[in-house]
């Protein structure tokens, strides 16, 4: 036999054979970590995170960012003990590299990455789900609602937003398609790892509309009792109807053809401790369609602005997800902000890779007072369903607000 053909045929067999290595190895880690009690699961949680991230802003007395930092989230989750459950978890992120502001090393001289080194008790609750349809959880723990416009963990960042609260949530599929969430927060541990204390009754109700999406309906009153952080209060009310969560999501118009929407608007206003009175709203519109692979969409979002301490924010939401990957619209501008945007989506290998192509151009909420325009580009490629890694580049050319700003990301995952 051929040399050349007998070193291709060995080099197949080796990755064969580490191929199925790989995956006898990942079954015992799995195995290792699940256990079971009368037939009640309990877990160890482990998620590592290693992300390079690069921030190059044109103007301004900052340095180029470069931080190298590993997020370690390890987690007990006990069996289920007549309808109670209970997890713990501990999160923390260390700096291999800190040539970069964290917010809380004091190194301002860089620009920002706001990854701390810190750890901390990411969660501790315990859930009741002896209620038919019905869970109850209380303590520390991670919060998402809808798209986490609202109220979410910003999980884009290694250290994540939790929240000191009660959270009842009511599932009822086969009678009204219906998912009612409320509950309380009393305090929010920041993804910067501080504390703020709120009193802030959450409720957000779900209808789900057969094939057409969900209509929602939801209610935010949020309360912060702190000085420093009283202008933050505010009260929200808002109504959604959407089909899209996730590239490939769609109405089926056909086996190859799909169609994609939004429809949300949200009023807010002036509540508890925040001494400034005022009124604002949002419109979010999202349309687009699925071809194959391949989704198209086109979105305009509005958060209107009168001034300092005036304008629609959303303090406790995921806001790296929206408005630009660069976020320099983290803190809705005073004068508003409106966002055009285009992204094309596509999914291969059957879900495991997904490309992710956006442009967003802004302006103040009237249109007339252009801020700049972003390119937004995303890879992700899942292995299985343990390993993943991502690169991820933001471009934001200034015009009227903010500064040019680069940002590069390279992320591996390990999660079981």
């Amino acid at each position: 036999m051929p040399q050349k053909k007998l070193s291709s045929i060995s080099l197949l067999a080796l990755s064969v054979i580490s191929g199925s290595a790989m995956a006898d190895l990942t079954k015992q880690v799995e195995d290792a970590l699940n256990f079971y009690h009368y037939g009640k699961n309990g877990a160890v949680k482990i998620d590592l995170n290693y992300r390079y991230e690069n921030v190059d802003q044109d103007r301004g007395p900052q340095k180029t960012a470069n931080a190298n930092t590993a997020r370690l989230r390890a987690g007990l989750l006990s069996p289920t003990f007549y309808g109670f459950q209970g997890y713990a978890e501990y999160e923390g992120n260390l700096a291999m590299q800190e040539d970069f502001n964290s917010t809380r090393n004091g190194n301002t001289a860089y620009s920002t990455v706001a990854d701390p080194e810190k750890s901390e008790l990411n969660q501790l609750w315990i859930s009741y789900d002896g209620i038919p349809d019905t869970v109850i959880k209380g303590g520390r723990q991670r919060i998402k609602l809808d798209d986490d416009r609202f109220i979410g963990n910003v999980g884009w960042r290694q250290m994540e937003t939790t929240f000191d609260s009660v959270l009842v949530t009511h599932n009822n599929q086969q009678l009204f398609g219906l998912t009612i969430n409320a509950g309380y927060i009393g305090n929010v541990q920041t993804f910067t790892a501080t504390n703020e204390h709120i009193e802030a009754p959450i409720l957000n109700i779900s209808y789900k509309v057969g094939d057409y999406g969900n209509l929602i309906a939801y209610g935010y009153w949020l309360d912060y009792t702190e000085r420093e952080n009283y202008e933050k209060s505010s009260q929200t009310y808002g109504l959604r109807m959407s089909n899209f969560k996730k590239p490939g999501d769609s109405l089926k118009l056909s086996d190859n053809y799909g169609l994609v929407y939004t429809a949300e608007w949200a009023y807010q206003e002036d509540y508890g401790h925040g001494a400034t009175r005022y009124d604002t709203s949002r419109i979010n519109l999202m349309g687009g369609i699925t071809a194959y692979n391949f989704t198209f969409q086109g979105a305009v979002e509005q958060l209107d602005g009168k001034g300092a301490n005036k304008t629609f924010d959303t303090p406790l939401g995921t806001n790296h997800a929206f408005q630009g990957w660069a976020d320099l619209f983290l803190i809705t501008p005073r004068d508003g902000i409106r966002d055009v945007s285009g992204a094309v989506h596509t999914v291969l290998d059957r879900g495991d890779v997904v490309l992710t192509g956006v442009y967003h151009d802004f302006t103040d909420d009237s249109g007339s007072l252009h801020y700049g325009k972003e390119w937004d580009f995303q890879a992700t490629k899942k292995f299985g369903k343990h390993y993943s890694l991502l690169a991820k580049y933001a471009y934001y050319d200034a015009d009227q607000f903010g500064t040019d700003t680069q940002k590069i990301w390279v992320q591996g995952n390990i999660s079981f």
